[in-house]
């Protein structure tokens, strides 16, 4: 177990990471070589140890020490532990921990698309979706319905945001992703270029009156496909749609047109995984 730090002094510079500074600036302020992400709770915090990825620090409740966080910390060689009761880490971080504990890790490098999707038969791409709730819940339904990658666009929002790791209950150290390019331009092309040049047929998840029913044999029957989910409101991008060599969507009951996009995927992914 790394020293345990009691935190009397909130503006203590090595709390920074914790409390003052945005998701950005962890992601971007340090980044290749020392982006920085806050994992939340042990179960979150255990998947990603378990994935090989680095910790550099924890913030916890006082209590979590011999309690929940316990077994993660023996994991954790020389990493300093702040800890403090819990109406002191609120007013550090302005919000009430999950569990009890944050732990700030290393951000991994991302691999390559092609290098990704090498032997990958079915692949999610997120366009756009930004809500960190949804992307976990993506997330979660990517690795529990047999998706073997998921790839995010540039505009679509970090998969390792506190939230959003939190609520994939740490899926998303557990299936591979990675950013389907690195500016806005990069999609929908040339990433559905990409795709095709891997030997994936794209479908795009749609409310057009063209689409095919997911239940469509044609989907099943595809050896690679990319099953592509758009943003919360508006949905995928026109030229998306227009492009993808599949729009499918979900058959609906009792007049409902649609589906949550997080509750969508676990749908579509089900029903089109690799048979």
């Amino acid at each position: 177990m790394g020293t345990i730090i009691e935190v009397t002094d909130l503006a203590l510079p090595e709390l920074d990471v914790f409390a003052r500074l945005t998701e950005a600036q962890l992601r971007c302020r340090l980044e290749p070589e020392k982006g920085v992400f806050i994992a939340e709770s042990p179960k979150v915090i255990a998947r990603a140890l378990d994935a090989g990825y680095e910790p550099l620090s924890f913030l916890m409740e006082r209590k979590q020490i011999e309690g929940q966080a316990r077994e993660i910390l023996a994991r954790c060689g020389k990493a300093p532990v702040y800890t403090a009761d819990s109406g002191l880490l609120e007013q550090l971080t302005g919000y009430r921990l999950t569990r009890g504990v944050l732990c700030a890790m290393r951000r991994p490098a991302l691999p390559s698309v092609e290098a990704l999707c090498a032997g990958a038969r079915r692949v999610a791409v997120l366009e756009g979706i930004v809500d960190p709730t949804n992307v976990g819940a993506i997330f979660r339904s990517a690795a529990a319905m047999h998706m073997d990658a998921v790839l995010v666009t540039p505009t679509c929002g970090d998969p390792l945001y506190r939230r959003a790791a939190r609520v994939s209950m740490g899926t998303v150290f557990q299936i591979p992703w990675t950013r389907i390019g690195n500016k806005p331009e990069d999609w929908p092309h040339p990433g559905l270029e990409r795709l095709r040049r891997l030997g994936f047929r794209t479908a795009a998840m749609a409310l057009s009156d063209a689409a095919v029913s997911i239940e469509d044999p044609r989907l099943a029957a595809e050896e690679k496909l990319a099953v592509v989910l758009g943003t919360e409101g508006d949905g995928l991008c026109s030229r998306t749609i227009a492009d993808c060599d599949y729009v499918a969507r979900i058959p609906m009951a009792h007049g409902v047109d649609s589906l949550n996009v997080a509750a969508a995927s676990a749908v579509a992914f089900w029903q089109l995984r690799a048979r």
